[in-house]
């Protein structure tokens, strides 16, 4: 429970949330944050080669 204590402390939870809003957007910063990295985790998988597909061209 300790380092839970110590990362509430970090971050002020009594204040309202920061939000992102452009025509009909509106997302607070830290789920864009989220999407943001989802996306370039989705995009990374994409296009990163498949680990094993070297193995399997060989041992045709």
């Amino acid at each position: 429970m300790g380092l839970y204590t110590f990362l509430a402390a970090l971050v002020p939870l009594n204040n309202y949330g920061h939000f992102i809003h452009w025509h009909w957007l509106y997302v607070s910063y830290a789920n864009f944050i989220v999407i943001c990295l989802m996306v370039i985790t989705f995009v990374a998988a994409l296009l990163l080669p498949f680990p094993g597909r070297n193995r399997r061209k060989e041992n045709r």
